[in-house]
C-alpha cells in the first residue's frame, strides 16, 4: 500500500511540475524570455558552429523574440523517432527522466491539415494538446548532381546506371529503393546524413544526392563548386512532394501563437525571412497563406 501511495504521489507531483512549465503568454512576457525548441545538429536550420548557434530557424527565432520584445532562449531538441514524440517532449509533456524541458514555441513543424487531424486507434486526435500554425517555409525534394560524371538528370531513371546518395531511413531512401519495382535500389547508396552523402559525391563515390531542397541548397552553398548542379526532374509515384513548414505551441497558449503569427507576417512581408534564408544560400518561397 505504501508503494502504491508513493507511486500515486510521484505521478501527481510529476503532473503538477509539467503543467506548471506550460507558461501562458502573460507569464512569458513577464519573464522577458521566449523558450524556443529547435532541432539539434540540423544544418542549415539549427546547428552550432564553434559553439555559436546558427541556422535559418535560429535566426528566425531571434527575429520573433525581438518582435515580441523578449530575449531568446534556445532549447536544442534531438529528434525522436516520430514528430509526435517531439511535440510531446517539448510542447506538452516534458520528460525530466530524459532531461527534457518544455518550450513556449517549437520550430519546423509541418503545417498540414491531414497531420493535425490524425487520430489514434480509439478515434482521439493524436496531437490534441498542440496548436500548429504559422507556415514560414515551403519545402520540397531536390536532386543535386556532379556534371563531371553525369550530364543531366532528365528523370530518376538515370539512377539505374549512376549511383545516388541518400540519408539512411529517409523518404528519398524509401522512394529510390522502391520506385519502378526497385530498379534503382542497386545504385542507391546510404549515408548517416546529407553532409556525408555530399562528401561522397565530391569524392566520386556517387554521382548525385537526393534530399530536402533546403539541405541541398546549403550543401551547394558550402561546396561552392560550379560543377555541382541542381536537377529539375520530377518524382513519379512519390506522393506528396511539396509541403509547408510552420510552428507549434501548447493548445492552451493560442495568445502566443497569435502574437508570433503577427510578427511572422511582418517579417515575411518586409523581406526579412528571405534575407535570413539567403545567409545560408537557400532559395525562399513565400507560403501560400501570404501570397
Amino acid at each position: 500500500m505504501r508503494l502504491l501511495a508513493w507511486i500515486f504521489c510521484s505521478l501527481l507531483l510529476c503532473g503538477q511540475t509539467v503543467q506548471a512549465q506550460v507558461r501562458n503568454y502573460d507569464e512569458m512576457i513577464a519573464a522577458g524570455e521566449l523558450k524556443v525548441a529547435v532541432y539539434k545538429d540540423f544544418a542549415p536550420y539549427s546547428f552550432e558552429d564553434h559553439g555559436q548557434p546558427r541556422g535559418v530557424d535560429v535566426e528566425l527565432a531571434q527575429a520573433l523574440a525581438k518582435a515580441l520584445g523578449v530575449r531568446l532562449r534556445l532549447i536544442w531538441a534531438p529528434p525522436g523517432e516520430k514528430l509526435d514524440d517531439d511535440l510531446r517532449d517539448y510542447i506538452w509533456r516534458s520528460s525530466a527522466l530524459h532531461g527534457r524541458q518544455l518550450a513556449d514555441l517549437m520550430m519546423r513543424v509541418p503545417y498540414d491539415r491531414d497531420y493535425v487531424q490524425k487520430r489514434n486507434d480509439i478515434g482521439e486526435l493524436e496531437n490534441a494538446q498542440v496548436a500548429m500554425f504559422g507556415p514560414y517555409q515551403q519545402e520540397c525534394w531536390q536532386v543535386a548532381y556532379d556534371q563531371r560524371r553525369l550530364e543531366s538528370v532528365a528523370s530518376v531513371a538515370v539512377f539505374q546506371q549512376h549511383p545516388i546518395g541518400v540519408e539512411v531511413d529517409s523518404v528519398p531512401s524509401f522512394y529510390l529503393t522502391s520506385v519502378f519495382n526497385g530498379m534503382l535500389s542497386a545504385k542507391t547508396h546510404h549515408f548517416p546524413g546529407v553532409g556525408q552523402a555530399f562528401k561522397a559525391m565530391r569524392a566520386g563515390e556517387v554521382d548525385a544526392v537526393m534530399a530536402m531542397r533546403g539541405e541541398i541548397d546549403w550543401q551547394l552553398h558550402e561546396a561552392a563548386d560550379p560543377q555541382l548542379a541542381l536537377a529539375e526532374n520530377a518524382y513519379p509515384n512519390m506522393g506528396k512532394q511539396r509541403w509547408e513548414i510552420g510552428m507549434a505551441v501548447h493548445e492552451s497558449n493560442r495568445q502566443l501563437a497569435y502574437a508570433v503569427e503577427e510578427a511572422l507576417e511582418g517579417l515575411i512581408r518586409d523581406g526579412s525571412i528571405k534575407t535570413i534564408y539567403a545567409h545560408y544560400g537557400l532559395r525562399y518561397e513565400v507560403p501560400d497563406m501570404y501570397q
